[in-house]
């Protein structure tokens, strides 16, 4: 059998508000937090993709990779 996926695949780099409890702020700065971290992770997918990693499984993550852009732009529009 493979190995875990957590061997296979690197963690993106952290970004400032990554593992950073919230104090005091709005549910909507939360959330703004939040989508913005998403979409990093997702540009970071996209870089890890068009620089070949994964060959075996880039149609599928390239997939996912453009339905996650569609679902935060939905959740941004919404939030505004």
């Amino acid at each position: 059998m493979g190995e875990p996926f957590n061997a296979v695949m690197s963690q993106p780099p952290s970004s400032p508000s990554s593992g950073q409890a919230s104090s005091g702020g709005s549910g909507s700065e939360e959330l703004q937090q939040l989508l913005e971290k998403l979409q990093e992770d997702r540009l970071w997918l996209l870089r890890e993709l068009d620089s070949g990693r994964w060959p075996e499984w880039r149609l599928d993550l390239a997939a996912l990779e453009r339905e996650l852009g569609q679902l935060l732009d939905q959740a941004a529009d919404r939030l505004d």
